[in-house]
């Protein structure tokens, strides 16, 4: 396949796809090492968090299989009018040695809960605009700790580009009377190459201009705008393809990133997780134009996903 300029479905990005020989690129990023057995000094594990409010928990405050904390070093705070807002981790399993994707499906799902319950009580805090929900696997997705945990960022800042973002969709629905990504899901169905996961409640696609390499979205076929939406068999539906997906990237020791966004006065957004393994550092064509080059296309990368 020769290399080809794809343009994002909605947004104004433009992405390269130039795949290389084999299904993996060249230019991986190491993960980081394994978790570390020894965590004395782990501030997540269960013995260095008593007495630690937790404001969401899964199970007691002696035996606790999920729990919520203040992040101690937030970037925003409520008494801080110049950057106003709540930061939050959540520690997703008390154990020290196993990711994510190796936890029990349940587990999984009340992770999915957990966020849910955060982001109805978050969005009743005065003046926050915005909640995003994101995880860092691996050191040069961002992670500090290597306790399994992931953070809950709220604020009264309205990124720009989501602004822009919402006022794309917009005009796409008043041109078309439909949602943009309800159908970029029937797009997708139809054509197959990209889709990874399809059941009755969830899709997962690996988008047309993906800016990352093994770029996966997961959505909900039903248009709601956000996680607290999301009925029970939509819950097991997401948590189901998330394991599989994440212990597929773990196989490829990547880093990577996940998130849900939420703009908290726009009631009409359709909901997508987004996973972004990391696995090219971006150099001077990325930096200096903003072009993106991804060295593995969305189709290789579906049919990765798809094999057992």
């Amino acid at each position: 396949m020769r290399s080809e300029l794809r343009r994002d479905y909605i947004q104004n990005k433009v992405v390269i796809i130039a795949p290389r020989r084999g299904k993996r690129p060249h230019d991986v990023i190491t993960k980081k090492p394994k978790l570390a057995l020894d965590n004395t000094k782990c501030v997540f594990c269960p013995h260095n968090q008593k007495g630690i409010k937790a404001l969401c928990m899964n199970g007691n405050d002696k035996n606790w299989t999920l729990k919520i904390i203040d992040n101690k070093f937030p970037a925003v705070q409520l008494d801080n009018p110049k950057a106003y807002g709540v930061q939050e981790v959540v520690i997703e399993t008390p154990r020290h040695n196993v990711e994510l994707h190796e936890l029990p499906l349940p587990q999984i799902e009340a992770l999915i809960r957990s966020y849910a319950t955060r982001t109805k009580q978050l969005t009743k805090i005065k003046d926050i605009e915005y909640i995003l929900i994101f995880k860092n696997e691996g050191a040069d997705a961002g992670a500090s700790l290597q306790h399994a945990h992931s953070q809950i960022f709220a604020t009264s800042l309205l990124p720009p580009h989501l602004f822009d973002k919402s006022q794309r969709i917009d005009a796409y629905q008043i041109q078309h009377g439909t949602c943009v990504y309800c159908d970029v899901i029937k797009d997708e169905i139809r054509k197959k190459t990209r889709m990874v996961y399809n059941d009755s409640n969830v899709v997962a696609f690996t988008p047309y201009a993906s800016m990352h390499n093994y770029e996966l979205w997961i959505m909900p076929k039903r248009h709601i705008d956000n996680v607290t939406c999301l009925n029970k068999k939509e819950i097991t539906s997401f948590a189901k393809i998330l394991k599989r997906a994440l212990a597929k990237i773990d196989a490829l020791d990547l880093p990577y990133n996940y998130y849900f966004h939420q703009v908290v006065f726009d009631k009409d957004q359709h909901l997508y997780l987004k996973i972004t393994p990391r696995g090219s550092k971006w150099a001077g064509v990325e930096i200096g134009s903003g072009v993106i080059i991804n060295p593995v296309s969305p189709e290789d990368a579906a049919e990765y996903y798809r094999t057992k």
